[in-house]
């Protein structure tokens, strides 16, 4: 490998404590920031949804993080993307708080900083991210004709209470979109072109469809993720759509403020996920653990 930089990854299974399940996040320490094309290279080669570029910036004091899809996108917002990167700075004890406040800890992502808090689980010694997102802001409607076509669904299948399809964002504007059960959601054959003319007309990104547990169940949502506007088929776990979620729940009641709950994601990709989410008066929380699948060198 004369002449050639390794650079060290991990690959990590996110909003899960269990290899082979939850979301699979391939996350890369590197030195500094790559060329576009590395990143956009690298991405594609581990083909996963998205991969991660960590370093700790002495100068912004914090991790720094930038994620790729493999079509090339950039990606913003506090995701499994997110949520995995800070897990694998952990697993390697990286110093990437100690020169920040205990009560303001965050992360550098696009250059816009992320707070959130870390712990470790008294059982199984896993990092514990919570990331802090924004408050949701509920955007606009969309006809339900429209997305249960896009969906391969009927009209009647995308009813749950008295909420309709709404364009949500805390990081990042999503679609959710109301599914009246688990058959209807499992069901859904989604025509990917069509959704892209979706996402652009209406200006959002991804579709975030759910279906809401009863009282007994211990998740209260299940959900799956489309967003083929940035080459991602389906996701297993989607943070930056689990936050605009609880937002809209607890906007319409479906959900308590100040109060814990758990998406379940995956399901259908045989890769189910736990997502924690609480809507609070000043921000969201998104959070859950990853756990380390693999590991080795790939070299630039």
């Amino acid at each position: 490998m004369k002449d050639r930089t390794a650079l060290e990854y991990y690959v990590l299974d996110v909003f899960s404590n269990k290899s082979y399940k939850g979301n699979p996040l391939s996350v890369v320490f590197t030195d500094g920031n790559l060329e576009l094309e590395t990143y956009h290279n690298i991405a594609k080669e581990f083909g996963y949804s998205e991969t991660s570029f960590i370093y700790y910036s002495t100068i912004q004091k914090a991790l720094n993080v930038r994620s790729f899809t493999p079509t090339g996108f950039e990606v913003d917002g506090a995701g499994h993307n997110l949520l995995g990167a800070v897990c694998a700075a952990l697993y390697q004890k990286m110093p990437i708080f100690d020169e920040q406040n205990e009560t303001n800890r965050f992360v550098i992502m696009k250059d816009n900083p992320i707070p959130l808090t870390t712990s470790f689980d008294p059982v199984t010694e896993y990092p514990v991210v919570q990331m802090h997102q924004k408050p949701a802001v509920v955007l606009q409607e969309v006809p339900v004709s429209t997305i249960a076509k896009a969906l391969g669904l009927a009209i009647d299948d995308l009813t749950v209470g008295e909420l309709l399809p709404t364009i949500v964002k805390t990081e990042v504007a999503h679609l959710m979109v109301p599914i009246k059960n688990r058959r209807f959601l499992h069901d859904c054959i989604p025509d990917n072109k069509r959704l892209v003319e979706i996402s652009k007309e209406y200006g959002f990104e991804g579709f975030y469809c759910f279906t809401i547990f009863n009282e007994k169940h211990e998740n209260i949502v299940e959900a799956r993720f489309f967003n083929p506007l940035i080459g991602i088929d389906e996701d297993a776990a989607t943070g930056t759509a689990a936050g605009p979620l609880i937002g809209f729940l607890t906007k319409n009641k479906y959900t308590k403020p100040n109060t814990e709950y758990k998406f379940l994601q995956g399901v259908k990709l045989s890769q189910p996920s736990l997502i924690e989410v609480m809507s609070r008066d000043n921000d969201i929380l998104v959070g859950g653990s990853a756990v380390i699948t693999m590991k080795g060198e790939l070299y630039i």
